[in-house]
């Protein structure tokens, strides 16, 4: 702990992260570009007719952008490049890939569906995919917010100092609300493109992908916490289907 502004400040002697591990030129350059594309998608929002398409765009980077953000204003010791999320692994980028493919064949076979015109099903699906994504981002950012310190984007196999239970704000309701949120998040933007494989792929790639990383998580959270944990888990549902 040291002392900043009169106040005591867990982390390295400055209370940020090691700047070697943060190039401002790799920072600087991909906030920009997370900007640029966010920009071109947003602006030209008004001149398309697959405008769910560039809404899942601007989604995205705003995801990605807030990811880094959030880590860097409410546990800064910790951020890095890596901190965006934009290398989360071969399986994230191929669904991503697959989902802007499945989008754009199908819009030229089936321009109507793909726009929700043809169907009232299809836009109740697309609208419950906005609530998706947007309470998905929501439940994410305020887990993030509220555990500070000890969120983070490793998973952590020991404890340090600062890692504390946290009980309080939106984990009184959920377990695990990043997940919670990544998870929802991530279907939303399928439904709001109408993507059907899609959303089974990201459906069975999310859900496996969280149910092992609860399973080995709470396994360590037991270790640091014990009972204490064990109680809170109990008490205290995931809301991912089928994970308890």
């Amino acid at each position: 702990m040291v002392e900043q502004n009169g106040r005591r400040v867990a982390g390295t002697s400055t209370g940020y992260a090691d700047i070697r591990k943060n190039p401002l030129y790799e920072v600087s350059r991909t906030a920009f570009g997370l900007g640029v594309v966010l920009g071109i998608f947003l602006g030209s929002l008004a001149l398309v007719r697959l405008k769910n398409f560039h809404l899942y765009i601007v989604f995205l980077c705003l995801f990605h952008f807030l990811e880094y953000y959030i880590t860097a204003r409410y546990n800064p010791t910790k951020v890095n490049v890596d901190s965006f999320l934009l290398n989360n692994g071969v399986e994230y980028i191929a669904c991503h890939t697959l989902a802007i493919l499945e989008t754009l064949i199908e819009y030229v076979y089936a321009p109507g569906f793909k726009t929700g015109r043809d169907s009232r099903v299809a836009s109740v699906v697309v609208v419950l995919g906005y609530v998706f994504i947007l309470g998905g981002q929501a439940a994410r950012s305020w887990a993030m917010v509220t555990a500070s310190s000890s969120f983070s984007h490793v998973l952590e196999k020991e404890r340090r100092e600062d890692h504390i239970l946290v009980k309080h704000g939106i984990y009184r309701w959920l377990r695990h609300p990043s997940y919670f949120g990544f998870f929802w998040w991530a279907l939303g933007t399928q439904m709001v493109l109408l993507n059907p494989v899609s959303f089974v792929l990201f459906a069975i790639v999310l859900w496996r992908f969280f149910s092992a990383r609860i399973a080995s998580e709470e396994s360590y959270l037991i270790e640091f916490f014990g009972n204490d944990y064990v109680r809170y888990r109990n008490g205290v549902p995931v809301r991912i289907p089928f994970i308890k």
